[in-house]
């Protein structure tokens, strides 16, 4: 907005006119530089992975798979009753990503925790915890592989995981119900942590 003073009848008043904005025109399909599968799947992969904990919603098991593609993660992992592809309903939301991202079946997930805490990952659950990471503060170090929990649309991470995770992140809220869709939590997540890492990225780059 422009902001200009004039006065009328010795009253001085502000006036507030919309500020010219040049709008582009909309990408068509052939232009946004898609990736076919094969050439996605030889693709350098972000060192993040995801672990759905019993997400029950075939949906949000679909998004998980788009927000994967989205972002090249290493790989997702679906444990407990995580429903897995392929599946008609997943398919709806996954658009394909199924096909793209690398995935596994789990049975039980502090297992897998466990096993990739051994493997040199650090494991962070996404949730309302005691001393959790607030999201906008969470970096961590280029050379590190990371996995990100997410639980179930009621009932959490299981306290069990919890457990046995390196830490928490919670993402901030403002309003009543301090609760988000499983499907937007993780495309928050994944967005403000690759900010964070193209950012010390840059500044790497920027001291050679």
């Amino acid at each position: 907005m422009n902001i200009t003073d004039s006065k009328e009848n010795g009253i001085k008043k502000i006036v507030l006119s919309p500020q010219r904005v040049v709008q582009g025109r909309v990408k068509r399909n052939e232009e946004l530089g898609r990736l076919s599968v094969q050439e996605f799947k030889q693709t350098e992969k972000w060192p993040v992975t995801l672990i759905l904990d019993n997400v029950r919603s075939l949906h949000n098991v679909g998004s998980a798979f788009r927000s994967g593609d989205a972002f090249a993660i290493e790989k997702l992992y679906l444990c407990g009753i995580t429903a897995c592809p392929p599946h008609r309903e997943i398919q709806k939301t996954a658009l394909g990503a199924t096909e793209s991202v690398f995935w596994t079946y789990e049975k039980n997930t502090v297992d897998l925790v466990n096993r990739l805490k051994a493997e040199a990952y650090k494991i962070y659950a996404v949730e309302q915890v005691e001393n959790s990471i607030s999201l906008e503060n969470f970096f961590w170090e280029k050379n590190e592989k990371i996995a990100l929990v997410f639980g179930n649309e009621v009932d959490g991470i299981s306290q069990e995981v919890v457990d046995v995770c390196t830490g928490a992140i919670e993402i901030p809220q403002f309003g009543t119900k301090h609760s988000l869709n499983v499907s937007v939590s993780i495309g928050v997540v994944l967005w403000e942590i690759r900010k964070n890492y193209l950012r010390n990225e840059s500044r790497d780059n920027s001291l050679i």
